[in-house]
């Protein structure tokens, strides 16, 4: 074999994300909580890096199974590095013995989709004559084979696409939304479940929505099915949404649910790029992230302070990467859940559906996986969220360390590592330095003495004793907090920590601070986060090679 370069550290771990998906293992269960976070039943945070799956569509079945075998759709789940699948379900599954006992193949037939069943009686034949309730199962223990923990969402009454204020499926006493059909349908998917380890949790109902809602009803019936839930299953956490498309949680301030058992209780909310009123196209990307992050916080995320954990069931956005307002609400996204290391799940694994809004064969462009369901829609996309699946934060981390911080960089996905030539570039996360940001505006490599430290515009920034200076004093400035900034010791211009094309971390003046919604400041957004993971690169300064140019080639997986 010729000679070649060695692999940068990040493509080493994107060569060997497939090995170390198939070499997990589920966590130790069954989950409960401790403050704001999840931990297994050795008390360790277990961090849910989930990816929804849509069954809950007019087949009443998990989409995608006349593309590829569940099994092989399982193990590209695990391949991505999502150790969770938010799995959606109708009540009518769970209710109407005759919807529960038809037959996959019937379900799709009554459709007129025969090329569905084509695709399924070659890729899952087994599954083409089993009742409807059974193919479910099914799914969920093919996540079960590849250590995929799931958690069960009850999304509609009705099986259709949801959703909408109108829809008749949005608030207790809608026309097809029966409270004591709901409880019923809650009561029977736990007890089916009671014994399947891999499932984990129960979110109670998709997006609450439409023009009767109200508050009161909201506590009386979440209550009376978080109760039923734990009842007929106390193994699994019992997951609450919010109010109007599950964007609100304020109501929460002030009154908690009054339940009667503890440690099982959870919140979701869901946060979308179209959801934020069109900010991030006419505003300045630092205006618009500061905009929203405050209104998220203010109806969801305070639950997090108050201790109490926060799921973020639904995040989504365009992956073709042709929406300037989807791309910047990413990358704000991304900050945030680096910094409050949220627990999350991404809308959504499907690249396709049997059949969407009257549409055969719909094409989800928020889809994980291409169309075909062969390969990655965005692979970059899988690189950039890899950090972000593995816990910063948290009880019992395996050999964790003294909390410290790390710099991330939520354009790449990567974190700042300083080499032995005392210059720094982006890598993985796992891989970073330990940093210490103090009262002084300093970013110091714990134990070395060694600062970052600015030379001139359009230099590598480097590492350096004189912490005095300065060039070695960084603020957060703009109002997304973003741009870490230092004062050039010898001309007073000021300067922004700036990723290169090739991964270099240079200084650059500082770029869309004004009032210009055209302008990208993503380069310079670099997040100051906590973490206790333990990390190869400790507070030692690292041999790394160079980790390329981003994004990096893209690979199949």
């Amino acid at each position: 074999m010729a000679a070649s370069s060695p692999p940068t550290p990040l493509l080493l771990t994107l060569l060997l994300l497939p090995a170390l998906a198939a070499a997990a293992s589920l966590p130790a269960l069954p989950l409960s909580t401790a403050s704001r976070w999840l931990v297994g039943a050795d008390g360790r945070r277990v961090k849910l890096a989930c990816a929804n799956w849509a069954s809950h569509l007019e087949p009443a079945a998990a989409e995608g199974l006349s593309r590829r075998g569940v099994e092989g759709i399982a193990g590209r789940v695990a391949a991505m590095g999502f150790n969770c699948v938010r799995l959606t379900w109708p009540t009518y599954l769970a209710t109407n013995a005759t919807l529960a006992s038809l037959p996959f193949r019937w379900s799709l037939e009554r459709l007129g989709m025969r090329e569905s069943v084509a695709g399924v009686r070659v890729n899952n034949p087994a599954l083409l004559d089993l009742p409807l309730i059974d193919v479910f199962r099914e799914v969920v223990s093919a996540l079960g084979s590849k250590s995929i923990m799931v958690i069960l969402d009850n999304q509609m009454t009705t099986p259709g696409w949801c959703c909408s204020r109108t829809d008749g499926n949005g608030f207790f006493g809608d026309k097809y939304f029966d409270p004591d059909e709901w409880l019923k349908g809650l009561n029977a998917m736990a007890t089916i479940f009671n014994d399947t380890k891999n499932v984990v949790g129960m979110s109670l109902r998709n997006e609450l929505r439409g023009p009767n809602q109200n508050i009161s009803l909201w506590y009386r019936y979440m209550q009376l099915g978080a109760e039923a839930v734990h009842a007929a299953n106390p193994n699994v956490l019992v997951i609450l949404s919010g109010l109007d498309f599950d964007n609100t949680l304020s109501f929460l301030h002030s009154k908690k649910p009054e339940l009667r058992f503890t440690g099982k209780l959870v919140f979701e909310q869901h946060w979308y790029g179209f959801s934020d009123g069109g900010h991030w196209e006419i505003l300045n990307q630092n205006d618009a992230c500061r905009m929203v992050v405050d209104s998220i916080w203010a109806k969801g995320l305070f639950l997090l302070q108050q201790g109490w954990p926060l799921f973020f069931s639904e995040f989504g956005f365009d992956m073709s990467g042709t929406h300037i307002g989807d791309n910047r609400y990413l990358t704000c996204f991304l900050s945030v859940a680096a910094e409050m290391d949220l627990d999350w799940a991404i809308w959504a694994l499907q690249g396709s559906y049997y059949i969407r809004e009257g549409i055969l064969a719909y094409d989800e462009s928020y889809g994980l996986l291409s169309w075909d369901w062969c390969t990655a829609r965005n692979p970059s996309f899988i690189k950039r969220i890899n950090s972000l699946q593995s816990p910063f934060q948290g009880p019992g981390l395996p050999n964790s360390r003294e909390p410290y911080n790390l710099i991330f960089h939520p354009q790449t996905g990567l974190c700042v590592l300083a080499t032995s030539s005392k210059s720094l570039e982006l890598g993985p996360c796992d891989r970073s330095n330990a940093w210490n940001y103090t009262s002084a505006y300093e970013l110091v490599v714990k134990s070395t003495g060694q600062c970052l430290q600015a030379k001139s515009v359009g230099e590598n920034a480097k590492l350096g004793t004189d912490c005095s200076k300065p060039s070695s004093k960084w603020q957060l400035i703009s109002n997304s907090r973003m741009h870490v900034s230092a004062e050039l010791t010898k001309n007073g211009t000021r300067v922004c920590l700036d990723a290169g094309p090739d991964g270099a971390i240079i200084t650059n003046q500082c770029k869309c601070l004004i009032i210009d919604p055209a302008c990208n400041p993503e380069s310079q957004w670099f997040k100051v986060i906590l973490s206790s993971r333990d990390t190869p690169g400790g507070s030692s300064i690292l041999q790394l090679p160079s980790v390329g140019p981003w994004p990096p080639t893209s690979l199949s997986y």
